[in-house]
This record gives C-alpha cells, structure tokens and sequence, in this order.
C-alpha cells in the first residue's frame, strides 16, 4: 500500500458504499496532484466505481481541461469555494461520474499570503443533477508546520469524507 493506514481504509470504504449504492466517481484535484484517484486505485476492484481523475495544477489547466471561466479565477482566486466547485463540476460534465470531488489549496512551504496562508485548502463536492445552489464545499486550515507531504495527506482524508456516500434515509 503507499498510503498511510487510515486512508487506505477510508478509500476502501468509499469504493464499497458507492460500489453498493452503484455511483461512479471523478476527482479534480490541483495541491493534491492526484493523490486522491491514486487512493481510490490503491484499491482492488476500484475500476467498478471510479470513473477518471483530473489533476489540475496551473489556472490554464482548470480552464482548459475543465472549463474554469478565466473570470472566477480572476474574481475569487485559484484557492477559493467558488473554484473549488468549479473544478468539481466540470469534472462531472467531463465524465460518466455521478459525484465529483474538487480539491485546491495551498500546501506549501510557500505560496500562501494574509488572506490565503499555506495550509488553506478548500474542497467541494458535486453530484450529478443536484441544483448548484446545493453545492457542499469546506475550507479547512492545516498547520503549516505539518509540512507539505502531510497537508496534501491530510486534504486526501477530508476529500476521501467527502466522497462518502450519505446513508439512505430509513424506508417509511
């Protein structure tokens, strides 16, 4: 396994629950650089759910791989919710998935500013058919101190938690 143990159990146990519930998955991933799809692939059987990854790094890739306007990069910045869900729908429309999962951050040493420090990180989360006024995204602030490697593993945690299918509500 190349990942820690925890995260290659969260990454089983995202493969299983959408394998179960019969969901494809995409990632669209810029400071993770496709850490997230190589955890979901560390997983045997999990060609059954995830459909492709989309590793993002520069401005020009998210606007041309996944179609990021040049004008929410410029208004909110590569590191903000409104990119975060960007990357995650156009990886929806790029894609047979069903959910997608958008990662952008800033994981260091440098790089960060005030506004945007390093270890900023900000996902979204896209479903298929869901109405963007809906969009689930998260900032979250790692300590700097825990280093870039760590930063990205911890993003990779919270993106994996993202990607969790919610549990069906009880049949009335």
């Amino acid at each position: 396994m190349l990942f820690p143990d925890d995260i290659s159990a969260k990454a089983q146990a995202v493969i299983e629950a959408c394998r179960a519930r019969g969901l494809r998955v995409a990632t669209a991933e810029s400071c993770t650089g496709g850490l997230v799809a190589a955890a979901l692939t560390d997983v045997p059987g999990s060609s059954d759910v995830l459909d492709r990854g989309f590793v993002v790094y520069s401005n020009e890739a998210k606007m041309e791989t996944l179609g990021v306007s040049l004008d929410v990069l410029e208004t909110f910045g590569a590191v903000s919710v409104a990119v975060a869900w960007a990357i995650a729908h156009g990886a929806l429309l790029k894609s047979n998935a069903d959910v997608a999962v958008g990662v952008t951050g800033i994981a260091g040493p440098g790089g960060g500013s005030e506004m945007k420090p390093v270890g900023m990180v900000v996902f979204a989360l896209a479903r298929r058919g869901d109405d963007p006024e809906n969009a689930v995204a998260d900032t979250r602030f790692f300590d700097p101190e825990l280093g870039r490697d760590e930063i990205r593993l911890q993003a990779v945690r919270v993106a994996l938690d993202l990607l969790m299918p919610e549990e069906s509500p009880p049949a009335p």
